[in-house]
């Protein structure tokens, strides 16, 4: 025996013509089960309604209906179309009703690696606080990897990392790139020297980070680039711990800039980098997919004008 065909959303071809409202009225009458009926529940007069759901019938080139003289009953195509009606109309509502929660919201969810969140973030909170009061931002300091992945899933705004992010649906907008520079211990061997060539920290014992750390990795591509390979024997969580095991003599490290900057202490010496200077490219990472809150606009807007005036 034959089985009876089942339908499938392919036998439906997609349509230029296709209205919502035919829609909405078509699922009305599916609901009221006559004409007359759905025409009063929804305030439109029986022939404009009928008119209605015969155009979507002849977009679709199926009757949605058997039509009975007292009332309608769901044809299989029909009955296939309703569940979807359904569903389009229930992501309609949930998308207005996430639109009203957005504009109403005065927080930023903001992500941050930790490589750059305690160097840059006090600068850049302070003044874009200072010019927008109403908005708060909430910082999640995370690492590349976790912060991708909340940004695919919507669970953050906007986030502040570093490049190459490969990623396919996600977007990034590079900021300005930040020089690295070599760290050592006071009284080292290279103190002596103004610029270091990499060739020379190849032969002193090295401090890293972990390597789920995305500079981690930029370091070691730009090693790869000249063929130095140093030895690593520490690692570690925080760049802070790299510049207090420095201090003890432990070793030496790449650090980036921001990073000195901020350093007081006078038991660490930092050194730039002669010849090819390695760097990292500052970026802001976003779902382009997401709703984008205007504030998440206006800290955007900012942080295109910190980095031009950081260059």
């Amino acid at each position: 025996m034959q089985r009876p065909h089942a339908f499938s959303s392919q036998d439906v071809p997609l349509r230029p013509d296709f209205d919502f409202h035919q829609l909405s009225h078509f699922v009305a009458v599916a609901k009221a089960g006559n004409f007359t009926k759905a025409a009063d529940d929804i305030g439109m007069s029986q022939p404009a309604l009928s008119r209605s759901v015969q155009k979507l019938e002849q977009t679709i080139g199926e009757p949605l209906f058997e039509r009975w003289p007292r009332g309608v009953k769901l044809t299989e195509i029909g009955s296939f179309l309703l569940v979807r009606a359904n569903q389009i109309r229930d992501l309609v509502d949930d998308t207005f009703a996430e639109l009203t929660e957005a504009s109403d919201r005065t927080q930023i969810r903001l992500a941050v690696i930790p490589t750059i969140a305690p160097y840059l973030l006090p600068t850049v909170l302070k003044k874009f606080g200072s010019r927008h009061r109403e908005i708060k931002i909430q910082v999640q300091e995370d690492t590349t990897q976790n912060i991708v992945q909340r940004c695919k899933d919507g669970d953050i705004d906007l986030a502040i990392l570093a490049l190459p992010i490969n990623e396919k649906y996600l977007e990034t907008e590079a900021l300005f790139d930040e020089e690295l520079v070599l760290v050592i211990p006071k009284g080292h061997a290279l103190e002596k020297k103004k610029r270091i060539r990499l060739t020379d920290i190849q032969e002193f014992p090295f401090i890293s980070l972990d390597q789920q750390h995305c500079l981690s990795d930029n370091i070691a591509e730009f090693c790869n680039r000249q063929s130095v390979a140093p030895v690593t024997i520490e690692r570690t969580n925080q760049l802070t711990t790299i510049q207090e095991l420095v201090a003890l003599h432990h070793g030496i490290s790449i650090i980036p800039a921001m990073a000195q900057q901020l350093d007081q202490s006078k038991q660490r010496v930092y050194r730039p980098f002669a010849g090819e200077t390695p760097t990292r490219t500052i970026a802001l990472l976003q779902n382009p997919y997401r709703y984008e809150h205007r504030f998440v606009a206006l800290f955007k807007e900012y942080m295109r004008e910190f980095a031009n005036k950081s260059n």
